[in-house]
């Protein structure tokens, strides 16, 4: 797993942050074996509903990619939370039996500069769980 910095110095999961928390921006890309799209659709809206930070999500049958704000102390720590978060609501949110596939953590500051660079995430869809 690769930090990336501010373009200051910074990368990320650095030296002595101590316990201030910053914002990190994730994206969580799960697939596997389809299922019925209605299905999908609900378990992500139960995950939104159960993880107040979601803030969009995109699915087909057999995948999908969520976006969200993590607070944490640093880019492990908001890793480590990401790569937890399909598994622990897999089963509450009753989500299809997917795995990860790609994980992306960046600092706030980075994803401001991406998105003011034109290299942002797609065009967000308004806040909320939508097909691609």
């Amino acid at each position: 797993m690769t930090s990336v910095g501010t373009g200051d110095g910074d990368v990320g999961g650095g030296e002595d942050q101590g316990d201030t928390s910053r914002l990190w921006h994730v994206t969580l890309s799960v697939s596997g074996k389809p299922a019925p799209l209605c299905e999908v659709r609900r378990g992500l809206e139960q995950l939104a509903h159960d993880h107040p930070f979601l803030l969009t999500s995109r699915y087909a049958d057999d995948h999908a990619e969520i976006r969200y704000w993590e607070e944490a102390r640093d880019l492990h720590d908001a890793a480590a939370v990401a790569l937890r978060l399909w598994g622990e609501h897999r089963s509450s949110a009753r989500l299809p039996p997917w795995e990860i596939v790609g994980l992306e953590v960046i600092d706030r500051a980075t994803y401001h500069q991406r998105v003011a660079e034109g290299y942002g995430p797609p065009p967000a869809h308004p806040v909320g769980v939508h097909p691609y």
